[in-house]
């Protein structure tokens, strides 16, 4: 079974994590073949919208810890990840999400990127980049800020607050807070509704919106960079070990 499922819905592009059984925590091959989708649909002139699905109870888990380990034990990656997250930046068709349950890391700082997310009463947003040594990705050092305020981003970001569906709603990091059993008819609805606007006035307008995404690719690479040199660092490997082993406690 595919953990990227790709399907073309009309002028919808569909991206479905579909990892249930490790509560679709994301690997290298998953974030390469959302890239290639992000960037397929941006090139397909009958693509007007994107739109990012979880499971049921879990959008994302976050980084698979078992890449982490590679590179903190002084292996070699990470370039896959980037390459989605600039995807992602850069993307040129409008993206909504539908987040339900999990949602951690990048599972996340994702929907900071997109331009409806609606997501289910028992979802939480959390970021727990610092308890783990590591620091902000997906240029959300640059985007929490501007969206939820430099407190709120600060609880989100560094203290590793969990944010629940209606705090991130009155934050600002999602659209609206839907019933479990309506999350996906919400996310295609206002998918469709996006499909049938006239294409160039939605495209100037939401770069009006967005302004120089450049600056955002700035931004990710400079996380990157602290990113990984956080990976190899004392601090990380020894909250990574300690993570595993609870885990394994668990």
């Amino acid at each position: 079974m595919s953990e990227i499922i790709l399907e073309r819905r009309g002028a919808i592009s569909l991206i479905r994590l579909n990892r249930p059984e490790k509560k679709n925590a994301v690997t290298r091959a998953m974030y390469a073949s959302m890239a290639a989708a992000l960037q397929q649909g941006d090139t397909d002139p009958d693509v007007r919208v994107h739109v990012l699905l979880g499971v049921p109870g879990a959008f994302s888990s976050g980084n698979d810890l078992a890449d982490f380990m590679v590179i903190a034990t002084g292996g070699s990656g990470g370039g896959e990840v980037f390459d989605f997250l600039k995807s992602l930046a850069r993307a040129q068709k409008p993206i909504v999400s539908g987040v339900d349950g999990i949602a951690v890391g990048v599972g996340t700082t994702i929907h900071l990127h997109c331009d409806l997310t609606f997501a289910t009463p028992r979802t939480e947003f959390r970021t727990p980049f610092v308890d783990l040594g590591l620091v902000p990705e997906a240029g959300s050092s640059l985007l929490a800020p501007a969206v939820l305020g430099r407190q709120r981003a600060f609880a989100l970001l560094a203290l590793g607050e969990g944010f629940s569906a209606e705090r991130a709603q009155a934050a600002g990091l999602i659209y609206a807070v839907v019933a479990e059993d309506v999350l996906e008819d919400a996310v295609f609805a206002a998918a469709e509704a996006i499909a049938q606007k006239p294409p160039e006035a939605l495209k100037i307008a939401r770069d009006l919106m967005l302004g120089s995404r450049e600056l955002l690719v700035t931004r990710i690479e400079e996380e990157a960079e602290r990113f990984l040199e956080r990976l190899k660092s004392d601090e990380a490997r020894n909250a990574f070990v300690a993570f595993m082993s609870r885990k394994k406690a668990g």
